[in-house]
């Protein structure tokens, strides 16, 4: 697994505890931080600031493009890997789109449902398709 794979997870898992905890990612993140092993890599920090910078723009893209599935309705573990793939997509300039992609597939692949997968990667796809035509 790959440094920026194992970033990718560990600010999965800071997102998903946010989440759980009622807490905004960055907190999460400066209390896994305090608490806790300190992420080893930085792309960890850089990911997670990222997704709370723009969470609500990246929440109404996912609700734009997810067809019969509402935010809350998504699995907690869906609906972060979502959010690090739209931000990787539209903000990350250093990541390929098919990087971002087959990176979130494979999160929800390992962590996720069987059907997650599909569902992920259909989704971060079709933002994909419409990215130059994005307002963000």
């Amino acid at each position: 697994m790959s440094a920026r794979s194992k970033a990718r997870k560990r600010a999965l898992d800071v997102l998903f505890s946010a989440e759980l905890r009622g807490e905004s990612p960055v907190e999460a993140l400066q209390r896994v931080t305090t608490d806790g092993p300190a992420p080893t890599n930085d792309y960890t920090g850089v990911l997670v600031r990222g997704v709370a910078d723009h969470q609500a723009r990246i929440d109404e893209l996912l609700s734009q493009y997810s067809k019969d599935w509402t935010l809350e309705r998504m699995p907690t573990v869906d609906r972060n890997v979502l959010r690090l793939g739209v931000y990787e997509l539209v903000w990350a300039e250093d990541v390929p789109d098919q990087v971002a992609v087959s990176e979130a597939t494979e999160l929800v692949r390992e962590l996720s449902t069987d059907d997650s997968p599909t569902f992920v990667s259909g989704l971060l796809s079709a933002i994909l398709r419409d990215k130059t035509t994005l307002e963000v």
